[in-house]
């Protein structure tokens, strides 16, 4: 008979000890896959985020000589052109994005209480997902096509219809203009952040406030609305934030004058008449930075609250 094997305390704990040293390692190893995993993003926000915001704010703070100085800052608060491109900046992106929630939130509610398994939603997200890019000259051109002089609507009302709804054309090149063609990618971009919390709500909820006696009126004010307001309130600061720095549309289609603030940062860089105030554009793309940033922190606070009611 075979002798049998003797565990001995010592063996027993060699073992133990090997298998806890091994179990470290590879916590260990895993833990370096994790860090070297996010290398590549920490590269990309250093590289498109960070380092573009140092040098914006370094350039603010610094003549064209490199000497440190205020002025530029100064200049930001005294030009009164500058300050009123902040103010219609501000309010392009207010009421774009107030249109843009309310169309877009009617849009994902007829989305969400549709077919899940039909053709249409898929075809109306992707839809929404290219439409919610869809800007710079590309979008200018549509938008001229469509509604300037020569436009398509214009000589249908001229020609067809015979009234003077569009005989005057200034207001396609103005504020009234870029609302409209702002709210045109505003619409889609609420559709796509706002479906998630629509669908987030629970067919369970509305049959226990039913069964309570509750009615639809009860059910979307005490249930329904505080669930969706932080959802909604999140997706109108992203819908403002989005706005106020779009540049490429409104570059495209203004090409007199700079009324809002992002083409003042574009003047005050390329412009060939004023010379010297490329450090101004960044003192005012540095008022925009805090601007968004502080826009963007309630976003997060808001989108947290949010998530706890978001289907993962």
């Amino acid at each position: 008979m075979p002798d049998a094997q003797v565990l001995t305390p010592a063996s027993t704990g060699s073992q133990g000890a090997g298998s806890a040293s091994g179990g470290a390692g590879s916590r260990r190893a895993s833990g370096l896959r994790d860090y070297l995993a996010l290398v590549p993003f920490h590269a990309y926000v250093g590289l498109f985020l960070i380092l573009p915001t140092l040098v914006v704010a370094v350039g603010s703070l610094t003549t064209a000589e490199g000497q440190a100085t205020l002025s530029n800052i100064q200049a930001v608060f005294s030009d009164e052109v500058i300050i009123d491109a902040f103010a219609t900046s501000i309010k392009l992106a207010v009421i774009t994005a107030i249109a843009g929630a309310i169309f877009g939130g009617l849009l994902a509610w007829a989305v969400a209480t549709g077919d899940p398994n039909g053709v249409l939603r898929p075809l109306v997200v992707a839809a929404s997902g290219v439409l919610a890019q869809f800007g710079g000259v590309m979008l200018a051109f549509a938008f001229l096509a469509t509604f300037a002089g020569r436009g398509l609507v214009t000589l249908f009302f001229k020609n067809v219809a015979h009234l003077p709804i569009m005989s005057d054309q200034s207001w396609v090149y103005g504020l009234t203009g870029l609302v409209f063609v702002y709210t045109y990618f505003q619409i889609p971009l609420m559709l796509i952040v706002f479906l998630p919390a629509l669908d987030g709500l629970r067919q369970e909820w509305y049959d226990a406030s039913a069964s309570l006696g509750g009615t639809s009126w009860s059910f979307w004010r005490h249930v329904g609305g505080p669930i969706l307001a932080p959802s909604f309130l999140g997706a109108l600061l992203l819908l403002f934030t989005n706005a106020f720095s779009a540049y490429a549309t409104a570059a495209a289609l203004v090409s007199q004058g700079a009324p809002i603030i992002t083409l003042q940062i574009g003047n005050a860089l390329t412009s060939e008449v004023v010379l010297g105030r490329e450090n101004v554009g960044k003192a005012i793309a540095l008022g925009m930075i805090v601007i968004v940033s502080l826009v963007m922190t309630l976003y997060a606070l808001i989108q947290r609250r949010a998530s706890r009611w978001v289907k993962q």
